[in-house]
């Protein structure tokens, strides 16, 4: 019984080290093919619109176009009540149109690239990287749209509170990726996912504080809101660029930590199921 207990620790460190290893060799991979990474970035920035009119405008005229509809409905009709609701909701749209477009753009980065997954060689976690990446661009070039307006409103803009952006756009680039990486792989198995992140991603904008203030959310239910990691993104986001200040970068430190066990985990599911994915493609 003793040595059988001193094999399966054996086997259990072996199998965790193993892991360790896989880990640190895909990190080295990705690193490696960092160049294949920056080609499909430009690739799609530049494909995005092409062949269409206004072409690359249409990068700052879709948040604006949809910015100007919640802004009539919830200032007009709905009468939110907000002061500057334009500027109240921009600030946080923006950054939630990157978080979708990342989740639902990369739950079909594999099986929309499967002749080249089924037939070349390269880390497939490339794939989910490079459109979450993309997205990300995207909306740092939206960021140009949002000081625009900013400076149009007449209200000053706070050069410490926007050195704050930084961790925050790291944090949802973060749980961005662990999302891309997680709904990749299970979209290669299960094709209707695709269709069902249609209806998880519009729900979890409406429990997000994007079109709302976070103020309004009842205190007994502010426990569940605060679980969801895109609240404290959000919230950030709305500090800094909405009432310039200094967002809470402990609640921030929550949603980074969310963020991380998100991309833990998405790598981890993404590792065990890439090994079947030419055959399931």
């Amino acid at each position: 019984m003793q040595n059988q207990n001193v094999d399966n620790k054996r086997a259990l460190t072996v199998r965790r080290t193993g892991q360790r290893d896989g880990f640190i060799q895909t990190i080295k991979e990705i690193i490696d093919y960092r160049e294949m990474i920056k080609a499909f970035v430009r690739r799609d920035l530049r494909g995005r619109y092409k062949g269409s009119f206004l072409g690359f405008l249409w990068t700052f005229l879709n948040p604006l176009l949809q910015l100007c509809v919640y802004s009539i409905v919830f200032s007009t009709i709905l009468r939110a009540g907000i002061d500057k609701y334009y500027l109240f909701l921009f600030v946080a749209l923006i950054p939630w149109i990157f978080f979708s477009a990342s989740v639902t753009g990369g739950a079909t980065s594999i099986i929309s690239q499967k002749e080249m997954v089924k037939k070349i060689y390269f880390p497939r976690e490339v794939l989910p990287i490079s459109v979450v990446t993309t997205n990300f661009v995207n909306m740092l070039l939206c960021f140009i749209v949002i000081f625009i307006v900013i400076i149009i409103s007449g209200t000053p803009l706070n050069p410490i509170a926007l050195l704050c952006l930084i961790p925050v756009w790291i944090v949802e680039y973060i749980l961005a990726l662990g999302m891309a990486f997680l709904t990749s792989a299970v979209t290669v198995y299960m094709r209707d996912m695709e269709h069902i992140l249609g209806i998880v991603v519009m729900a979890w904008q409406y429990l997000t504080p994007v079109l709302y203030s976070y103020d309004i959310i009842p205190d007994k239910y502010r426990f569940l809101f605060n679980l969801n990691p895109m609240t404290h993104v959000i919230n950030a986001y709305r500090t800094i660029l909405y009432y310039h200040e200094v967002p809470d970068l402990s609640t921030l430190l929550s949603a980074l930590v969310m963020g991380i066990l998100v991309l833990i985990m998405g790598l981890f599911v993404f590792s065990k199921l890439k090994k079947r994915f030419a055959e399931e493609l």
